[in-house]
């Protein structure tokens, strides 16, 4: 689960996270900046593609990064004594051919190939994910399998009507039983609500239509299916490409592409103002952690900052019903738990889900398994113990010490790793991590959108600039496109992008575009009409 943009907020851990020294793939040369100027707020992944684009192209631009070390925003690699470690894991597969392109171009041959592995831990067992039905009736049991096979011919039998939920959705199509083992649990972490407060309409694009017999019948005869005319190939993301030294590789390479081919990425440079007549934007200011502010003008503006920051620092203010409609958006917030293990081996997964719900962690990140590069002892072994959580809750509260033995306990309870083996640890803590789609959220997002349509030298791009739940890959297309339409490439509407959202596990045997498949679905709550 990937925020990945430059923002308001940034993440705090215990040790300031400094930019880590690592072997630079050769810069690109560009021909000299001409033109007018784009001034970009934020530097995670789409304000650093946008700033990418119009350099290659030769047009001036500057990107404001708040953070005075990093770039990236959740797509950041951060550091704790030589360890390297994601804001979660960050996979770079795209089913669009332009962004996997554009990653090969920035940089270069510092990416590995990595085998995907990633489980279910429930019970104390490990199950394949996604899940393979054989093998969770093995794991699970005779009499457990026997009671999810009573229960799903009970639900095909006597269905839930209506189908409102999220909860509905799923135990129609596999069973009470089965749903309580591996849906519930997790996706409540997740989401910070109740499995029959989400709608079902999520569900069915998240899951995409299985029933327990289409998954039985795939994997018992899968080797002696052939592709016949009319089939829906899908096949699993096996491996993946990730930067040698972490994401966030990705992205310092991007800003050293800009700056060397004549242009400005502005580090410590929060955005704290928007100065505007009401029809065009004539400056973005930006302030220091010291406090000083600066003037940024420019004929172009674009801002990936969370689309409730950029309505609430409009200057003059924008107009009640937009501030209220800014107001109302919410967010999910995430807590990384990183844990230093004095052992050179833990698990052979890249990431673990953990379903048990006797503990509050939601999901474990192996990062040696990611790159053996991100852990500077090979004797040891790193790992990034992840919480959802609201920010001002009480696992945000938390010091720093209490999370780290929280995380120790937790590894240790559900038998991952020993605790004793547990050496040393950091926080971050990340707020505005994933938009969070209630009921009003569409309705406040369109009063945002419109008002600021008014301005026409200014476009929004991202995740948390356009409030939509996504993977890096959506936010680098929507960027890519703002920066077409500031090159007169075209008249593209960002907005557009991720219109149909596919589920991330699997890939369309056709080629799409990044606009029709990036990005992921997100639980909408269940509506109060029957």
């Amino acid at each position: 689960m990937d925020v990945e943009k430059g923002r308001a907020d940034k993440a705090v851990h215990t040790q300031p996270g400094t930019a880590p020294a690592y072997p630079r793939p050769p810069h690109a040369v560009y021909t000299q900046p001409v033109g007018g100027p784009t001034i970009i707020a934020g530097g995670g992944p789409a304000g650093l593609t946008a700033a990418y684009e119009l350099t290659k192209n030769g047009h001036t631009c500057t990107v404001l990064e708040a953070d005075a070390n990093l770039v990236g925003g959740i797509s950041r690699t951060d550091t704790y004594k030589g360890y390297r470690f994601d804001i979660g894991g960050h996979r770079f597969f795209s089913k669009s051919d332009e962004v996997n392109r554009l990653w090969r171009e920035i940089l270069g041959d510092q990416f590995l190939k990595r085998p995907r592995l990633s489980r279910i831990y429930y019970d104390r067992k490990f199950f394949d994910y996604p899940l393979k039905p054989v093998d969770a009736f093995l794991k699970l049991g005779p009499i457990r399998s026997a009671m999810i096979l009573a229960s799903y011919v009970k639900a095909r039998v006597k269905p839930i009507q209506p189908e409102r939920s999220f909860e509905d959705w799923v135990v129609n199509r596999f069973g009470r039983k089965l749903f309580e083992t591996f849906f519930k649990t997790y996706t409540e972490k997740v989401w910070g609500m109740p499995t029959t407060e989400i709608s079902a309409d999520w569900a069915a694009q998240r899951i995409k239509g299985l029933s327990l017999v289409k998954a039985v019948t795939s994997v018992l005869f899968k080797p002696f299916q052939r592709a016949g005319k009319g089939a829906v190939i899908k096949t699993l993301i096996d491996e993946f490409h990730y930067p040698k030294f972490g994401p966030g590789q990705m992205w310092e390479a991007a800003r050293d592409h800009v700056r060397n081919g004549g242009n400005r990425v502005d580090q410590d440079a929060r955005v704290v103002r928007v100065e505007h007549d009401g029809s065009h934007v004539s400056a973005f200011v930006s302030r220091s952690a010291s406090g000083r502010e600066t003037r940024h003008t420019g004929r172009n503006f674009l801002s990936t900052l969370p689309l409730r920051t950029l309505a609430r620092i409009m200057n003059p203010p924008a107009p009640i019903e937009v501030q209220a409609a800014a107001a109302a958006l919410k967010y999910r917030d995430f807590l990384t738990v990183v844990l230093i293990v004095d052992q050179p081996e833990t698990f052979p997964d890249t990431w673990i889900y953990v379903h048990d719900p006797s503990v509050r962690l939601g999901r474990v990140q192996n990062f040696k398994n990611w790159s053996p590069h991100m852990v500077p002892d090979q004797a040891k072994s790193s790992l990034g113990l992840e919480y959802f959580c609201f920010e001002g809750d009480d696992l945000w509260r938390m010091t720093d010490a209490e999370l780290i033995a929280l995380g120790r306990e937790e590894i240790g309870r559900i038998g991952l790793v020993d605790p004793a083996k547990v050496v040393d640890g950091c926080v971050v803590r990340m707020p505005k991590a994933y938009p969070v789609y209630d009921d009003e959220y569409q309705a406040n997002v369109d009063i945002i959108r419109n008002w600021l349509a008014r301005l026409e030298n200014l476009q929004v791009a991202g995740r948390n600039g356009m409030h939509k739940y996504n993977n890096q890959d959506h936010s680098m297309m929507t960027a890519l496109l703002a920066a077409r339409n500031i090159l007169g490439q075209g008249a593209f509407d960002p907005w557009c992008v991720n219109t149909d959202a596919e589920y991330h596990e699997e890939q369309a045997a056709t080629d799409r575009t990044a606009a029709d498949t990036a990005g992921r679905a997100v639980p909408r709550r269940v509506s109060n009409v029957a």
